[in-house]
């Protein structure tokens, strides 16, 4: 999202921010980027008259939730701003893994048919255009839910490769693993699970002094009671500067067993010179095993394996290293991408009338949808007001 933002202001474009998400002390100033910051509030009429006034030429949501909550309110009174999705990663398809995966099998079309696809692909279609950050994700839109291609635009990360730093510590000056990631998200939680029952204590049997550091942000207590300094397993919480934390490890431990989207830990890693060892999973749409900036691997054994040879093979972690520079380059060059955002954005802008009348199938939906979004949003609001007045009043 702050891709997206320096992006739009690099354009000339004015940004408002808004969101109903609570403040948090380790969020982006975006009043410093010169971006106006608004808090929204849910189900409330307020922000029907905020909109109106505001009248955006473009609105962006941030996943499709925030689309369902909002896009009704956008139409009725900014009809003619261009409707953009970011979808982050297809929130479907990481539901669907993760019931598979917990299932002990593989994903099925039935695992995919759920809920959150019929949310997900339905406000794809009621929105002008879809950001999809994955290749692989944009192939499963088109290929096995059938979206059009005028809908969808590939945009995975858009990275400042200009300064990219070639002056990162060397195999010598680097020690020990890290694994990195929010542990509020599934797929990252089960991975520490995994390394700690598992992968780790493998790699521990052939590195007896090696340690592995764990970083990410709202640690419960059942992530701290694993740490365990006797094992080398240590669990650290929040990282003041991710960037320092993997920098001065030797290798990036990412063992993803269900998940979607593109993972930053991973891009992390290679613009910090940190090779990594990960799965499918946490490779897809990033690159190729045979081009992968360290190794992908397809189970417990063969990860702690590769993790073992790579820690103690200099000539190969340099070779890696190298590697990432090339991937970064081809795959996630910001200058590049945001050209084509911008030019997709501005065709758009300049046939909006003709997409959208392409778009039957979105405008079915939208008017549905809304109608269905919007009476139980003013249900929700009225409700909301009269308990607001009963307390106000007293009750029994």
């Amino acid at each position: 999202m702050v891709s997206f933002i320096k992006l739009f202001l690099a354009q000339g474009w004015q940004v408002c921010f808004a969101s109903p998400a609570q403040l948090t002390e380790h969020m982006v100033d975006l009043q410093t980027m010169g971006v106006k910051v608004r808090a929204i509030p849910l189900n409330d009429s307020a922000f029907d008259s905020f909109a109106a006034e505001l009248n955006p030429d473009i609105v962006l949501f941030d996943r499709f939730m925030m689309e369902e909550q909002f896009g009704w309110r956008i139409s009725q009174h900014c009809p003619n701003a261009i409707k953009l999705l970011d979808t982050e990663d297809l929130h479907s398809l990481r539901h669907a893994r993760h019931i598979a995966h917990k299932a002990e099998r593989s994903m099925t079309d039935e695992d995919l048919a759920s809920d959150y696809a019929l949310r997900e692909v339905a406000s794809i279609y009621r929105c002008d255009l879809s950001f999809i950050i994955s290749d692989f994700e944009l192939a499963l839109l088109q290929q096995h839910f059938n979206v059009p291609a005028q809908q969808l635009c590939y945009c995975p990360f858009m990275l400042d490769l200009a300064n990219l730093d070639n002056q990162v510590p060397s195999f010598d000056q680097r020690t020990d693993f890290i694994s990195i990631g929010n542990f509020r998200h599934a797929p990252n939680w089960d991975a520490v699970l995994w390394l700690r029952e598992t992968i780790w204590p493998l790699i521990r049997k052939q590195l007896p002094q090696a340690q592995l550091h764990i970083y990410g942000a709202y640690p419960p207590p059942k992530a701290t009671a694993l740490h365990n300094p006797k094992l080398g397993f240590l669990v650290k919480g929040w990282a003041p500067s991710a960037e320092q934390a993997v920098k001065q490890s030797r290798i990036l431990l990412a063992p993803l067993r269900f998940g979607a989207g593109i993972k930053g830990k991973l891009t992390d890693a290679m613009l910090w010179g940190t090779p990594s060892v990960t799965t499918e999973i946490g490779a897809e749409g990033m690159a190729e095993a045979d081009q992968w900036p360290g190794v992908v691997v397809h189970s417990a054994e063969a990860f702690a394996d590769a993790a073992v040879a790579l820690y103690n093979d200099q000539q190969r972690w340099q070779l890696c290293q190298q590697q990432a520079v090339s991937v970064l380059k081809q795959r996630f060059d910001g200058e590049q991408i945001g050209q084509r955002v911008i030019a997709a954005v501005t065709e758009l802008q300049a046939n909006l009338s003709q997409h959208r009348l392409r778009n039957f199938t979105g405008a079915m939906l939208q008017h549905h949808h809304h109608k269905s979004t919007q009476y139980m949003a003013q249900w929700i609001e009225a409700k909301n007001k009269l308990l607001a007045l009963t307390d106000e009043n007293g009750s029994d």
